[in-house]
């Protein structure tokens, strides 16, 4: 069978996924109520694929703003990282609020004197330094979606927004999942924080499945306009991965409502499966309508 030249970005794409990454990171740090090892995982995480963007961009096609956006990103994640460290004899104000309340509540209910956590004294990490990266990635994501569209006004908006809320939803559903496992290092972790990931990706999935499908969209696919070369199977595989996602989100809700622990778990396990049909969701469509006509206009 002959197939269509799949194409995709692959710098813009993980300048996109970091970016989206940093944000929804901060959503959940700023709270201070989750320790700084978790800060530190995405930053390790997310800091190389900005990196690898750079990378991409000058192996696979230069676009000067992207390429300086992602090599901004991957110093302000850096910086982020080292300044974490440099206070991390402070500690997090609300993790340590939430662990002399619970020493106080088991003392209470055992008689068992617990020892309140020591921290030193000081000024802690600031989360919205996690917003800086975020805010250049931005940029970088806005230029590489003009670019790329080579339209007026429309395509350009379009293949924007493309970029941006694919950010947020990838972003959402990847730092769900990594959440989801940190209550294996933290285990008294409000349960708040892993259900306010999975409602903004809940949330954010009919904004990504609209613009996705937006003319010129995946409409265009199934119908035939766009050839997929593969016989439309390309095309109604995006379908299930979109469909396939919203039904594990709910799914995950639901297991989130169970009081036992192992619902937490279970919540996780169900996030590694929506990240590959989340992915699917974002990546499919794009390699298809990059390879066709990519963003036209009505």
């Amino acid at each position: 069978m002959n197939t269509a030249p799949i194409t995709l970005e692959a710098s813009t794409f993980l300048l996109q996924w970091a970016t989206g990454g940093m944000l929804l990171g901060w959503v959940t740090t700023r709270r201070r109520e989750v320790s700084l090892g978790y800060g530190w995982m995405l930053r390790l995480s997310y800091g190389p694929l900005a990196l690898g963007a750079v990378i991409a961009g000058f192996r696979y096609g230069s676009q000067v703003v992207r390429d300086a956006a992602s090599a901004l990103v991957a110093l302000m994640i850096l910086a982020g990282f080292v300044s974490s460290v440099m206070r991390r004899s402070v500690g997090v104000s609300g993790a340590q609020i939430e662990h002399d309340r619970r020493s106080e509540r088991v003392a209470a209910m055992t008689g068992i004197e617990r020892q309140s956590a020591e921290y030193a004294d000081g000024k802690e990490f600031n989360p919205l330094l996690d917003l800086i990266p975020v805010v250049v990635g931005l940029i970088g994501l806005v230029s590489a979606g003009i670019s790329s569209a080579n339209g007026g006004v429309w395509t350009d908006v379009v293949s924007v927004l493309r970029l941006v809320i694919g950010a947020i939803f990838l972003g959402a559903v990847t730092n769900a999942m990594l959440l989801g496992h940190w209550y294996l290092v933290q285990p008294g972790l409000p349960r708040r924080h892993l259900n306010e990931l999975v409602d903004l990706l809940g949330k954010v999935w009919p904004f990504e499945v609209a613009m996705l499908l937006v003319p010129t969209g995946m409409v265009s696919v199934l119908n035939g306009t766009i050839d997929d070369g593969w016989g439309g199977v390309l095309g109604w595989f995006w379908v299930a991965c979109a469909l396939t996602t919203i039904i594990l989100v709910g799914v995950t809700k639901a297991a989130l409502k169970e009081r036992q622990y192992s619902a937490v778990m279970a919540a996780t396990g169900l996030l590694y499966l929506a990240i590959l049909t989340a992915f699917g969701t974002d990546l499919i469509a794009r390699a298809i309508l990059d390879a066709g006509t990519g963003v036209s206009g009505p």
